[in-house]
């Protein structure tokens, strides 16, 4: 190669090496933000410091056996209509020495797959004993206890039960424990400071529907001043689980949001 040409191809070979070396590094994909809750929604503590909150998607101790997915703080999430109806009722049920307790709130649509996934996994039953000990796991989906959508992901359906006060506090569960059948008398199954229901929170059972004639006395009591506290309120029960309502009429009735349970999620939250 004749000198000048050689000269040509050096001096290309380094320009291009230096724009290679100064070039800025390409920038790893960004992951999708998260999504986040309009801005109707609100932290229920935030309306009414006084209802109580034990969230138990949080924790393992629920049918699935294992913290649920999307549930990153524990913490009860409604539409701000939904949480104020809740304060009222809060408020006539202080007056009688009781208190709300939650159980569950909003919850995003990826919580719910996660409880599909479960259903679909027909080996897995370490929780069977205590959540559906008399319900065959094939039958969950068929038998209206697991669906692919639920009326919580909407925002204005919550899970909850009453304490009398003063609350007393409840031991945490311990994964592994012997489990005791969610219907079983209140002094066997896992201590709760929830008044007598009948049944534990999340029972697969006819036992939970709540006019279940063999619930009577104190049970059929506190059932019904459930229900009546929450009725007053504009809240809906679902008959087959006396701890499940609706605040009527929904704000976002066709809508299943999927924003995580966290502070972060919410309007003007601050990082």
């Amino acid at each position: 190669m004749k000198p000048t040409r050689l000269l040509r191809a050096l001096t290309v070979a380094a320009v291009t090496a230096l724009a290679l070396t100064s070039a800025p590094a390409l920038a790893p994909a960004q992951a999708r933000p998260e999504p986040k809750a309009p801005k109707e929604f609100v932290a229920l503590r935030d309306v009414d410091p006084t209802i109580l909150e034990e969230i138990r998607y949080t924790t393992p101790h629920n049918f699935v056996g294992e913290p649920i997915d999307g549930y990153r703080q524990s913490m009860c999430i409604l539409t701000e209509e939904a949480a104020r109806s809740l304060h009222a009722a809060q408020q006539q049920l202080l007056a009688q020495g009781y208190s709300l307790k939650v159980y569950d709130c909003y919850r995003p649509q990826r919580a719910v797959d996660h409880f599909v996934r479960w259903a679909k996994d027909l080996d897995d039953e370490r929780m069977k004993p205590e959540f559906y000990p008399q319900v065959d796991k094939s039958r969950l989906f068929a038998d209206g206890y697991i669906a692919e959508k639920s009326g919580h992901s909407r925002g204005s359906t919550v899970d909850l039960t009453i304490v009398r006060l003063p609350a007393l506090p409840t031991r945490p569960y311990v994964p592994g424990e012997p489990l005791v059948p969610c219907y079983a008398p209140q002094d066997e199954r896992f201590p709760d400071n929830s008044v007598d229901m009948g049944t534990g929170f999340d029972c697969f059972d006819t036992l939970s529907h709540t006019d279940d004639p063999r619930v009577t006395g104190e049970q059929r009591d506190n059932r019904e001043l459930l229900r009546d506290a929450l009725a007053g309120q504009g809240f809906v029960n679902l008959p087959e689980e006396w701890w499940h309502f609706t605040y009527k009429p929904e704000l976002f009735p066709d809508t299943y949001f999927d924003f995580p349970v966290s502070r972060r999620s919410l309007s003007g939250h601050r990082a």
